[in-house]
């Protein structure tokens, strides 16, 4: 699994991407909240341990940047102990929250913990246009008019549009909708995006999933795409 670590502290953080490491984790360093929330916005990290006080943007800010578009799980690893702080941080979106200085075994104990709990739980009304999602009903409809789908096209669209404007590889959608990993000479994502257009956008003037030639797929009212 893949992890970032945003920390301006350059021994901290080498210490921090060794301990990871040697435990079985890929490790991203960035040492200020500018490039911490561009990776943390551009790559897919299974989880972020993320420190408050950093150059060009603090920690708060950059939480709250991040939860506008991601749901990645974020750890909170900092100085700072006092008990608002601690309820600030997770109101914005943290997942958790350890204060320095820390015995690394359990740093690592809460991040293998938040990567086995279950996806957050889905916003329960989506709408991107006409386009309106019941994430517990499990319902579509465009322009008033139900949509059946099947499970996965649910799934499908679900991921598409939580993670709307933002274009997704093939692999990452069958990682996410399939639980598995890419083979390039499988066309299954080819063909249930084709489905779930036919469904969504066919006979509307406003498409609303696109093709990104080359990178993948992405679902939004506007887009360069095919």
């Amino acid at each position: 699994m893949r992890l970032l670590v945003v920390e301006d502290e350059k021994k901290a953080g080498e210490y921090l991407k060794k301990g990871l490491e040697e435990s079985g984790f890929t490790v991203d360093i960035a040492t200020n909240g500018v490039d911490g929330l561009h990776n943390a916005l551009e790559e897919d990290y299974a989880l972020i341990v993320l420190d408050i006080m950093l150059p060009g943007m603090d920690g708060w800010e950059v939480l709250k940047r991040l939860r506008a578009k991601r749901d990645t799980p974020v750890l909170f690893l900092t100085a700072m102990d006092e008990l608002e702080e601690r309820v600030r941080g997770l109101e914005l979106g943290a997942d958790d929250y350890l204060v320095k200085p820390f015995a690394f075994v359990e740093l690592l104990a809460r991040i293998r913990t938040l990567l086995r709990r279950g996806p957050p739980r889905d916003v329960e009304h989506m709408h991107i246009g006409d386009l309106e999602i019941d994430a517990i009903r499990r319902r579509v409809r465009r322009a008033g008019q139900r949509i059946d789908l099947t499970p996965r096209e649910f799934s499908l669209l679900q991921l598409l549009a939580r993670r709307r404007g933002e274009v997704l590889s093939r692999s990452q959608i069958a990682s996410y909708v399939w639980d598995m990993n890419f083979d390039s000479d499988t066309n299954v994502v080819e063909v249930a995006i084709r489905r779930l257009r036919a469904k969504i956008d066919d006979g509307h003037e406003v498409k609303l999933i696109h093709t990104v030639r080359g990178m993948g797929y992405v679902l939004d009212l506007e887009h360069e795409g095919e």
